[in-house]
């Protein structure tokens, strides 16, 4: 087994008899002569990569579907997932696996669920126990399932805030913690688990399980007890998985704001900065958080979108860059805070959350604006006006013709001025323009200097052609992404299959280009 085997099976253009005899090749386990390929992987992690790529076709024929489901347990999954095997053709008996990925995509049988539900194997319980859409009367089973993971698994999967509030109060505290954080929860039952108040206390959680109280979790010893936590504890108040509930709770849009409010001074720092990232607290809670002393509370407070602009201009004059940083991910900071932000803070490369819900108005005066990095921030929103996209795509300033380089609709008459005019700061993202023609992407990999960036981009782009790949291949990490390129011309594909690095190989066998005769060659 090889990475080269593997990239044939993903190859779109494989014949249906070359897939055969892969499928055949699938069946055969690894043998010792085996060994694992360059990067480290092992002969099994390849086995179950090519069968991987096999089952993800989407030219399988009835007969090779039948043949990759008869390889083992898992495939038969699979396949399913992939579309291959629907209702009829699953005996839950036969593919349990199967069966559970089409309920899970709501393409299973009712009487399935029913069956699972009462299926000695809890494994098996809980994995029906995730699947979205369940009938009320297998929801109810499972709830009362024995095993606490089971139930567990069902207060996090849950959109029935019945079932959901009935899980808020089980006995088990690990079961409370999943349901935490489930929306479907009533607000009622989330402060219970919040305030305690009219709630029973929890009997047992998972580190009480099996084990003598008190209890602590020592991370030296993960063998013996690896489905605990480091540090988890219990000394029969199963203290680990309350706060664990109280930091799910916090996070939980649903839960009502005076229960988490109460939050906002615990010892805690992660659940004061769950109480920080809630969006319907009062302002009077956001504005204390504002001050807290962890700069990461301060953070999730300036780009929570429930807190008001006085918080924003509180906290654009942070001494924590992290923190100004995040006020500029705020959805209504108002465009005056972000052009005090941009001289001292690195704002990132992608549209800022205001600039996103700008009104054209206010894009206008910010493209307007001699602040060069308030026109950046604008350029990088590409649904701009077309008039507007190519001011700034004329703009003097280079960090504001790089931003709107990708934007879609620009001319190629257009991207050639940017790139005369900025040169080798402007090539990548010219080069990432969707609309930028094959000649142009020739031009840029030639460019002298060139840009290691723009290759890659180039490498991975649709309309590159074979005159622009080939400078790609000088470049390690463009060079897999062009190997990959159904434009790259065949003769250069087989060479490719030689190359030392072995997802290069992968991604020439994967290639469409490849002939079929070298394909027949390749096989064993």
């Amino acid at each position: 087994m090889n990475r080269l085997l593997c990239g044939l099976a993903a190859n779109p253009a494989l014949p249906p008899e070359l897939v055969d005899r892969l499928i055949a090749l699938a069946a055969t386990p690894p043998g010792p002569s085996d060994l694992p390929d360059p990067a480290g992987l092992s002969a099994d992690y390849l086995a179950d990569l090519l069968v991987r790529n096999l089952s993800e076709r989407a030219d399988l024929g009835p007969a090779q579907v039948a043949a990759l489901a008869a390889l083992d347990e898992d495939t038969p999954a699979q396949l399913a997932h992939s579309g291959h095997l629907g209702a009829g053709d699953v005996d839950p008996a036969v593919w349990p696996l199967a069966a559970l990925a089409l309920l899970d995509e709501g393409r299973g049988l009712p009487e399935w669920a029913r069956r699972f539900a009462a299926d000695p194997d809890p494994s098996l319980r809980q994995r029906l126990a995730s699947c979205a859409g369940l009938p009320a009367d297998v929801e109810d089973t499972l709830a009362a399932d024995a095993d606490p993971e089971v139930a567990a698994e069902l207060a996090w999967s849950t959109t029935s805030a019945p079932v959901a509030a009935r899980l808020a109060r089980h006995p088990h505290a690990e079961v409370r913690q999943s349901v935490a954080g489930n929306e479907a929860v009533p607000p009622a039952a989330l402060a219970a688990l919040l305030t305690g108040h009219g709630l029973p206390p929890a009997r047992s959680c998972l580190v009480c399980d099996g084990r003598e109280i008190p209890f602590t979790h020592d991370p030296s010893f993960q063998d013996v007890d690896r489905d605990l936590p480091a540090g988890a504890g219990c000394d029969g108040t199963h203290g680990s998985a309350v706060h664990g509930t109280w930091a799910r709770a916090l996070s939980n849009p649903a839960a009502p704001p005076e229960a988490v409010a109460g939050f906002a001074g615990h010892p805690s720092v992660w659940l004061r900065l769950a109480v920080a990232e809630h969006p319907g607290l009062p302002a009077e809670v956001y504005a204390r958080l504002a001050g807290d002393p962890a700069p990461r509370v301060r953070a999730a407070v300036a780009r929570n979108p429930g807190a008001g602009p006085e918080v924003s201009r509180v906290l654009a004059a942070d001494p924590e860059v992290d923190v100004r940083r995040a006020v500029a991910h705020h959805p209504r900071v108002p465009f005056d805070v972000l052009g005090r932000l941009t001289p001292t803070t690195r704002l990132g490369p992608h549209p800022l959350p205001p600039i996103s819900a700008a009104t054209p108005e206010e894009l206008a005066r910010g493209a307007a604006s001699a602040n060069g990095r308030v026109r950046m921030l604008v350029a990088h929103r590409h649904d701009l006006p077309p008039e507007l996209r190519d001011r700034l795509a004329a703009d003097p300033d280079a960090s504001v013709a790089k931003a709107v380089a990708p934007h879609p609709g620009l001319s190629p008459e257009r991207l050639r001025a940017m790139v005369a005019l900025h040169g080798q700061q402007v090539l990548a993202r010219v080069a990432a323009n969707p609309d930028a023609p094959g000649d142009l992407l020739a031009e840029l990999a030639r460019h002298d200097p060139s840009a290691r960036r723009a290759l890659r981009e180039i490498a991975s782009h649709p309309n590159a052609t074979a005159e622009a790949l080939l400078p790609c291949l000088a470049d390690g990490k463009s060079r897999v992404r062009a190997a990959a390129h159904p434009a790259l011309p065949a003769a250069v594909v087989v060479g490719l299959l030689a190359d030392p690095d072995p997802e290069v190989v992968e991604a020439a066998a994967g290639n469409p280009s490849l002939p079929p005769a070298v394909m027949a060659q390749l096989m064993p």
